[in-house]
C-alpha cells in the first residue's frame, strides 16, 4: 500500500505529466512544430518520364493566436523553398474552432497565400468550413463564397468540379478539383434537412478529353471509394489526421469511413490517396501525435 509520501509524489507527478502534455498539445505542436512530409510514387496511369513534384498544403484554418498572418507567412515561405512544380491549396482556410481570440481576415490570409510561388502555378479547392462560415452561401445554397472569391482576387485559380489540363516538359497531364462534399450544412432554418455536397466527380471527370493521367483534388477523402481507376493520384485534407494520433491510431476522424482515410498514403485496388494532415487545428486547438505538415509528392 502506497504511503501518503508516495502518493503524493505519484499524484503531484500525474498531474505535472499532465500539464506539461496538455502544454505540448495545445501550445507547442500545433503552433511552433512543421514537418515535411514527403511521399515518392509512379501510380497507374502515369505518363512514363513525367516527373512532377507536388507541395500540398490544407487546412489552415486561419485565426488567432493559433494560425494568425506570421504563422501562415513562415509555412508559406517553407513551402516555396521545397521546389514544387505545382501547389495545391486543399481547403478550410477558415477558422474551424470557436476558442480562437480573433478570427483572421479573408483578405489577410489570401494576401499571404498570394505569396505561394511555382512554375506550374498555385492551384486551390474550397472546404467545408469555408463553406459553413459563409451565411449568405448556407442561406442561398450556393457559392461563390468569400474564400472562392479571396482567393480568386489574388490570382489562385479555384477548382470548383473543374479540370484543367497543364504540361510539363511538354508531357500533359490533368488537375481536376471537385467543389465540397460537406458544404450545405443541415438547417431547418434554411429547410435543409440533410448535410448536403456539392460536389460533382463525373461532371468534373468528364471534362477530361485526351489519355493524359489526372491527379484530383477533393477536400474530403471520403469521394475516394467513388473515383475511377483513371485517376492516378487524389489528394485530400480534412481529417487533420485524426489531429490526435497515439501509436498510430486517432481517437477520432470526420469521416464516415472512421480511420480508413484518415492519414498518409492509401492504396485500394491500385488507386492511390494521400491524406495531408493538415496545418490548423478544428474544433479544439489541439494537436497531439500529428504536427502540421507540409506534404511533397514526387510523382514518376
Amino acid at each position: 500500500m502506497l504511503g501518503r509520501r508516495a502518493f503524493l509524489k505519484l499524484f503531484g507527478g500525474s498531474v505535472f505529466g499532465l500539464m506539461a502534455l496538455g502544454g505540448y498539445a495545445l501550445g507547442y505542436e500545433p503552433v511552433v512544430r512543421l514537418n515535411v512530409t514527403r511521399y515518392a510514387l509512379n501510380p497507374p496511369g502515369w505518363t512514363p518520364g513525367l516527373k512532377l513534384r507536388v507541395v500540398a498544403l490544407a487546412d489552415f484554418h486561419a485565426c488567432e493566436p493559433w494560425m494568425n498572418r506570421e504563422r501562415i507567412a513562415s509555412i508559406c515561405a517553407r513551402a516555396n523553398e521545397l521546389g514544387g512544380d505545382i501547389i495545391v491549396l486543399l481547403g478550410d482556410y477558415t477558422s474551424g474552432t470557436d476558442l480562437i481570440t480573433a478570427r483572421v481576415d479573408h483578405r489577410i490570409w489570401a494576401a499571404e497565400l498570394a505569396k505561394l510561388k511555382a512554375p506550374l502555378g498555385v492551384h486551390a479547392i474550397i472546404g467545408n468550413h469555408d463553406w459553413w462560415h459563409d451565411s449568405a452561401a448556407q442561406r442561398t445554397g450556393h457559392g461563390p463564397t468569400f474564400s472562392h472569391r479571396a482567393l480568386a482576387a489574388v490570382g489562385i485559380e479555384v477548382y470548383s468540379n473543374r479540370a484543367a489540363r497543364l504540361e510539363k516538359d511538354g508531357q500533359a497531364f490533368w488537375l481536376a478539383g471537385v467543389e465540397d462534399q460537406l458544404a450545405l450544412r443541415r438547417s431547418m432554418r434554411w429547410k435543409r434537412p440533410f448535410t448536403r455536397g456539392l460536389d460533382d466527380l463525373g461532371g468534373t471527370m468528364a471534362q477530361v478529353s485526351d489519355a493524359a493521367p489526372v491527379i484530383l483534388l477533393a477536400h474530403e477523402p471520403d469521394i475516394f471509394p467513388a473515383v475511377p481507376s483513371r485517376v492516378s493520384l487524389t489528394l485530400s485534407g480534412h481529417t487533420h489526421g485524426g489531429q490526435v494520433r497515439v501509436f498510430g491510431w486517432s481517437p477520432y476522424s470526420p469521416s464516415r469511413y472512421g480511420d480508413r482515410y484518415v492519414y498518409g498514403h492509401i492504396v485500394e485496388e491500385e488507386r492511390h490517396i494521400i491524406v495531408s494532415g493538415g496545418l490548423g487545428c478544428s474544433i479544439a486547438p489541439v494537436r497531439f501525435g500529428v504536427p502540421p505538415e507540409i506534404v511533397v509528392i514526387d510523382v514518376g
